[in-house]
C-alpha cells in the first residue's frame, strides 16, 4: 500500500477538524507535481497529516484516502480561495480527493525532530527547498515516523 504525507494549515483543516468531521474533501492543491501525486492515490492509501504554516509544524496524525481522485470543485467556485479563472467544467486541471480520520497523535512530531532522523534523510519534506504539499512516503520512512509518536 502506498503511503503519503499531505500538508494542511491547521486553521483551514486540522487533524482535530478531520476527527470531528470524520470525512472531508482535500482540495486546493495548486502545484502540478503535488496534483499528480493525488491523481495516483487509491482508496485505502494512508497519509501522514502534516500541520504546516503554524507555530508548531509537524506530523499531527494519520488519515486515509476514501475514494478515487476527482476534479477539484473549488477551482470552479468564484467564492473559493482556490478559484482558478482558467479552469472550466470541461477542462479542470486540478484534483481533489476525499479523506477520513484515522488517528490524532498525542503530540505533533515537530519538523526539527523529523529532520534529525537519519532514516528520514531522503524524505522530500526534510530536503532543502522542498515545498510540496503532497508527497510519497516509503514504507521504511512511514515506520520511522510512527516510531516517533
Amino acid at each position: 500500500m502506498p503511503y503519503w504525507l499531505m500538508k494542511s494549515e491547521p486553521d483551514e483543516l486540522s487533524i482535530h477538524d478531520l476527527q470531528r468531521l470524520g470525512r472531508a474533501r482535500w482540495d486546493g492543491v495548486r502545484n502540478y507535481q503535488a496534483r499528480n501525486f493525488i491523481r495516483s492515490m487509491q482508496a485505502g492509501d494512508q497519509f501522514l497529516f502534516y500541520h504546516s504554516s503554524c507555530p508548531e509544524p509537524g506530523v499531527a496524525g494519520i488519515a486515509r484516502i476514501e475514494g478515487a481522485p476527482y476534479p477539484d470543485p473549488a477551482a470552479l467556485d468564484p467564492q473559493s480561495h482556490y478559484f482558478d479563472a482558467k479552469a472550466s467544467a470541461e477542462k479542470n486541471p486540478w484534483t481533489a480527493v476525499d479523506v477520513s480520520f484515522v488517528e490524532a497523535f498525542k503530540q505533533v512530531i515537530p519538523l526539527a525532530e523529523l529532520k534529525a532522523q537519519r532514516a528520514l534523510a531522503e524524505l522530500s519534506l526534510v530536503q532543502k527547498g522542498s515545498r510540496l504539499s503532497v508527497m510519497p512516503v516509503t514504507e521504511a520512512q512511514w515506520r520511522a515516523i510512527l516510531l516517533l509518536k
